[in-house]
């Protein structure tokens, strides 16, 4: 303990507030964001309906927050700035949490590390004021102002000059704190949120107060915040099991994006970043997204406070759940439900960014360019054919016009007048089949589409017979940890189903009787191992469901309509009816999309009509 005198016994000692407070504040006070998240959160506890946030530097220099909640008394504001002092609970049962803070640190841990002044008016009192610089405050005097509170930091991290060697730049903490803010905005569509950059002198955030019920009041919120392209392309999620409910929106799978920045989860209206719930958001999504891409979705899990204990950090962004498999199933089931039941709609920004690679470009001129040129024929030669003659001439004439490689149009078939992907028309290359709609044409990659179908038709097949597997000679012996050999014995009957028979073999050891059959070449052991890092970091493991998925998605690729293949009218129209009635048909089994609309007003402004 020390290394300079090892004779010498340590001595025991008391550390005094301020220290108390700055070592507290590097728990709750990350950066400018995390002190924006306390006080707003602050404001939301005490009733707020508008909440202004005004910044300078990035929030070092500044960060003001005002609200017109309930507000304090002067004999509020010394308790407000005392540690472990708060309105929230009173002590008696720390897993009746109702509000977002009960520690009673924030105030106190911001006041030690920045200069804090607190303006407050409760209703029917005289409103007052306190300060407190590096710890160090004030008494508290009488101050001007309407209802509610005013709590402006100044000069963050001045008494810890080291922790401002950690921040990034102005921007950087600037947009961190636009994105603690937005988070926040999504949960409480009742309430105004405005971000301001005093430096700047502009309005980097703003969101009014929603009204109407809460779910018209929430997709309003989050297309404000999130864009209108998410709720264009988002599905309702409203699912209960047992005491725990589930509501928000998901995105379609074909409206993806390239980083985890899309995702939300919420619990009690708590933002949280929790593995469980990441983990089982890619579950729902397991087998419908294109590798390295990551689905978006706001969701909002609603409970009990008895069943969620949110009193794991300081920072209150993780949570653990009294039944962590209650939470995640629900998540996963309520996530596939909603994806079956949207059939083969796809993202809508898909054929947006086909008509963007479509636009026109033409070429500068010169000059005049002239439509009509002037026509003498030759003595001697006969008058060229007129322009329906060419056309008659390459319809009737040229039998080989049928069968050119580029493009293949079939007569006009009976189809169903409201059919959503419309009656096919042409095969463009032997792989695009163009469908005529009501409202535009429809383009879909015969491929894909037949891959999703029979993938689906072998998922089917595999959950109504069960996954066959195939015993092995000789049963191959895993050495575990008792632990783990206990961890994995407990899931033994759902991993039975999925054609893996697994064993106690005395000790920590387990012997694998049976493998699923669909996989030829399987490393048991590593997938045992595999398995218990997923049963230990999300408390379930979708792995080997995954791996038997692979299997049946390669089967369906092999089994499907290849690419080259010409199709008549009938056997088109038959795979546009059959992907109108297979669930997640908008997308193939790699998460890209199997079709594109294209609608009238849009080709039309593509020729400038």
């Amino acid at each position: 303990m020390n290394t300079h005198m090892p004779n010498m016994r340590p001595i025991i000692r008391q550390l005094d507030e301020a220290a108390a407070n700055r070592i507290a504040a590097g728990e709750v006070v990350e950066r400018p964001a995390s002190a924006v998240k306390e006080l707003v959160e602050n404001a939301l506890d005490a009733g707020a309906t508008r909440i202004e946030v005004s910044i300078a530097k990035g929030g070092k220099a500044l960060i003001r927050v005002s609200d017109d909640g309930c507000g304090m008394t002067a004999d509020d504001l010394p308790l407000a700035l005392a540690r472990h002092a708060t309105s929230k609970i009173d002590g008696s049962d720390l897993l009746d949490i109702r509000s977002f803070g009960f520690r009673g640190e924030a105030l106190p841990s911001l006041g030690a590390v920045g200069r804090l002044t607190i303006t407050s008016r409760a209703p029917g009192h005289d409103g007052a004021q306190i300060s407190v610089a590096g710890g160090r405050a004030q008494a508290v005097r009488p101050a001007a102002g309407n209802r509610g509170t005013v709590v402006e930091l100044r000069d963050l991290f001045f008494a810890t000059p080291a922790r401002l060697k950690f921040l990034r730049s102005d921007r950087a903490e600037t947009q961190a704190v636009a994105d603690t803010l937005r988070r926040l905005a999504m949960a409480e569509p009742y309430v105004a949120f405005t971000l301001t950059d005093e430096d700047e002198g502009r309005v980097l955030f703003r969101a009014d107060a929603e009204h109407g019920e809460l779910f018209g009041a929430l997709q309003t919120r989050l297309a404000r915040v999130m864009g209108r392209d998410f709720i264009d392309n988002a599905l309702a999620i409203d699912a209960t099991r047992d005491e725990i409910s589930l509501t928000g929106f998901a995105a379609l799978p074909t409206y993806s994006r390239g980083a985890a920045v899309a995702q939300h989860l919420y619990v009690n209206g708590r933002p949280v970043r929790d593995k469980l719930l990441t983990g089982a958001l890619r579950a729902g999504y397991m087998d419908v997204l294109a590798s390295g891409r990551h689905p978006a979705a706001v969701l909002f899990l609603s409970c009990d406070p008895h069943l969620v204990d949110v009193n794991v950090h300081p920072a209150k962004a993780e949570v653990r759940f009294r039944d962590p498999g209650l939470a995640r199933g629900l998540v996963v089931s309520a996530l596939r439900h909603a994806l079956a039941g949207v059939g083969h709609r796809s993202s809508s920004t898909v054929a947006t960014a086909a008509l963007g690679v479509a636009r026109v470009e033409p070429a500068p001129e010169a000059t005049p360019r002239s439509y009509q040129a002037d026509y003498r024929p030759a003595p001697g030669f006969a008058p060229r054919p007129s322009a329906p003659a060419i056309a008659a001439s390459l319809a009737f004439q040229a039998p080989g016009f049928a069968e050119a490689p580029t493009a293949r149009v079939e007569p006009e078939i009976a189809a169903e007048p409201d059919a959503p992907l419309g009656a096919a028309r042409a095969q463009l290359h032997e792989n695009w089949i163009i469908a005529q709609t009501a409202h535009g044409i429809v383009i879909v990659d015969q491929h894909a589409a037949h891959e999703r179908l029979v993938y689906e038709r072998l998922k089917a097949q595999a959950e109504a017979h069960g996954i066959a597997s195939q015993a092995l000679l000789i049963p191959e012996i895993v050495e575990l940890s008792e632990v783990d050999a206990a961890r994995i014995l407990s899931i033994a009957e759902d991993l039975a189903g999925l054609g893996l028979v697994i064993e106690p073999f005395g000790g920590g050891a387990i012997a694998v009787r049976e493998v699923p059959a669909l996989i030829k070449r399987i490393d048991a052991p590593r997938l045992i191992r595999d398995i218990l890092d997923d049963l230990e970091d999300q408390g379930a493991s979708d792995r080997l469901r995954a791996r038997v998925d692979a299997v049946l998605s390669s089967m369906a690729c092999h089994g499907s309509v290849r690419s080259g293949r010409r199709m008549n009218a009938e056997e088109m129209n038959a795979l546009l009816r059959e992907m109108e009635r297979v669930p997640k048909s908008g997308q193939c089994n790699h998460g890209r999309p199997t079709w594109i609309e294209l609608k009238l007003a849009d080709i039309e402004r593509l020729f400038g009509r």
